[in-house]
């Protein structure tokens, strides 16, 4: 793709995926381009939302303007006003947190600026439109585009291709991290070739969602119709897997044999599924899930059958759950005592357990799976060591990942010792214009004294895509995001903010028995992660409070009633 920037004509109209292009965001002059959507003359609507003393300072309040909403925020004595909903799934943005000039999401994190708009942090793609706000004596009043307020997505402004510059960045890969990078670069006005490379016959889509609506379809699931690459000039290559990089000759060879030269590069590769090294793992209908086709299959093949998980972890779980009421029976095997037993903790372990038992999902724990036997090829039960054998018509294995990175053994690349991408806090490699991001990434944390992580978590890889392209641009921005993560089981979701691998201690505030409580993760003291159901928004209000500088004592969270929130009002 590319050509001149001035190919495509102005920007009005619908931006493809429907979203807005009118408010705020960056971009480039010439060559540029508003996104889709801008606001037509006379499409204006106002209203006179509140009196200035019905708010108070640090006060969000949802208002209507028209047959429309907005967002009104009273924050350092100034008024401000964006979309009500939040771009990612359409939570409610005044039931989340204010601080320090951005809302965020009290569903999934996702943050907002409270004056542009623009989304900070993720998941989604999309910013929220910002309306104009006046105070005319005692009345605020809100002025907005009726557009505007039919969506409450914005496209920020965009750059596209153009011939003048010949500067190439590749982004192999095609998940969140891929999505972002490319989306970040054209924002922030870069007008050369973008590639993205990617091994699926899809484009970038929400894998978040694979396992919890298996016979979802690549196109259903997609971040953005085709069309908006095409716009946006930016050049998705499907089935390209990576074969080997050349640093030194700044070239990427792929399994198809052709190569593709770059003068800045993105490695997003994400991760592999591991396998299971036993006797019958060859059988047919023993499944990994990896991709929407990968879902598809596997909701085809379980239906009405005997079903096997192998793994009690957020896919092995999720898919169970998208099993119950569809195969003859689902089984779940696990090394542990408990599901999530090392990421949750014993109790909520347990809780959730539980709550899969009540739906006739059957756990077998502390087992580990010896071999498959099946007939004519197909997989009909799972062996356990103890010697248990569970007929099994299709099998799952939802056992973890390791980061796709076998093509990069040759490249000069620093791996860690699990063949992990080592970056900086820029997302910078050993090799100056090579960038990695995502699940493949061994990154410094913030939030925990910018010790070495690697982290398979949606909204990070989302955020690691932006901060690698605003670096690749010179504009030297550290990754400082709070890890974010969210699961659900039978429409009862949880939710969790921070880190706590080896977490010495969990405090629990609430009923676990209801399925209502607060999960703190101690260790060293310290509150390093929160985890929650039916309790919003507590868990954005600590992602808030570890972004904003501060620690969480345990001191202060043993009371009945702990109010450490307030924190986050304290200037």
């Amino acid at each position: 793709m590319g050509g001149a920037a001035s190919k495509k004509g102005s920007a009005s109209g619908d931006a493809p995926d429907g979203g807005k292009g009118s408010g705020g965001g960056g971009g480039a002059s010439g060559g540029s381009k508003k996104a889709a959507g801008a606001s037509s003359p006379g499409g204006t609507v106002e209203a006179v939302v509140c009196k200035v003393e019905d708010m108070k300072d640090g006060e969000m309040k949802e208002v209507e303007i028209g047959k429309g909403k907005a967002l009104l925020v009273k924050e350092f004595g100034e008024f401000s006003a964006i979309g009500h909903k939040c771009t990612h799934y359409g939570a409610p943005l005044v039931k989340g947190v204010l601080c320090n000039g951005r809302v965020r999401c009290p569903w999934h994190g996702a943050c907002f600026n409270t004056k542009t708009g623009d989304i900070e942090d993720f998941p989604g793609l999309d910013s929220s439109p910002a309306f104009e706000v006046k105070v005319d004596g005692d009345n605020v009043i809100v002025k907005a585009n009726s557009k505007d307020l039919e969506s409450h997505k914005r496209i920020k402004t965009m750059a596209c291709h153009s011939p003048e510059e010949e500067k190439t960045i590749l982004i192999v890969g095609g998940g969140a991290a891929a999505a972002l990078c490319a989306e970040t670069l054209r924002q922030e006005g870069f007008k050369g070739c973008v590639i993205l490379a990617t091994k699926e016959v899809n484009l970038p889509y929400d894998r978040t969602k694979l396992s919890k609506a298996l016979e979802s379809t690549g196109e259903s699931l997609a971040l953005r119709k085709p069309d908006f690459y095409s716009v946006y000039d930016i050049d998705v290559r499907t089935e390209m897997e990576a074969k080997s990089v050349d640093t030194g000759m700044n070239t990427v060879t792929f399994t198809n044999e052709q190569s593709i030269n770059y003068d800045q590069l993105l490695v997003a590769t994400g991760g592999t599924p591991r396998k299971l090294d036993i006797p019958g793992s060859d059988l047919k209908n023993i499944c990994l899930l990896r991709t929407p086709e990968d879902g598809k299959t596997m909701a085809e093949v379980g239906k009405g059958k005997d079903v096997v998980i192998i793994g009690s972890s957020f896919i092995g779980m999720e898919v169970a759950t998208y099993f119950q009421g569809k195969a003859t029976s689902v089984s779940i095997v696990g090394r542990g005592s408990v599901p999530y037993g090392a990421s949750l903790g014993e109790d909520v372990g347990k809780a959730l357990q539980k709550l899969m038992e009540g739906k006739g999902i059957k756990f077998y724990m502390n087992a580990n799976t010896a071999e498959f036997k099946g007939e004519d090829g197909q997989v009909t039960s799972v062996v356990l060591q103890d010697g248990q054998s569970l007929p099994a018509g299709l099998c799952v294995l939802g056992i973890g990942v390791v980061p796709a990175t076998g093509f990069l053994e040759d490249s000069g690349l620093v791996l860690n010792n699990k063949k992990a991408v080592t970056v900086d806090k820029f997302m910078r490699t050993n090799k100056p214009n090579v960038f990695a991001a995502g699940d493949i990434a061994d990154f410094p944390l913030c939030c925990i004294g910018e010790e070495r992580v690697n982290i398979g978590h949606w909204q990070m890889a989302s955020q690691h895509g932006r901060i690698a392209a605003l670096n690749m641009l010179g504009q030297e921005v550290e990754v400082e995001s709070i890890p974010y993560f969210w699961t659900s089981l039978f429409g009862k979701s949880v939710r969790y903010a921070g880190y706590c691998a080896g977490f010495e201690e969990v405090v629990i505030k609430g009923n676990l028995d209801e399925l209502k409580f607060v999960a703190y993760y101690i260790k060293d003291g310290k509150v390093t992660a929160v985890a929650s159901m039916s309790s919003d928004p507590i868990v954005s209000q600590f992602a808030e409070l570890l972004a904003s500088g501060k620690d969480l004592a345990k001191s202060e969270i043993e009371s009945d009633e702990p109010d450490w929130p307030k924190q986050l009002s304290e200037k």
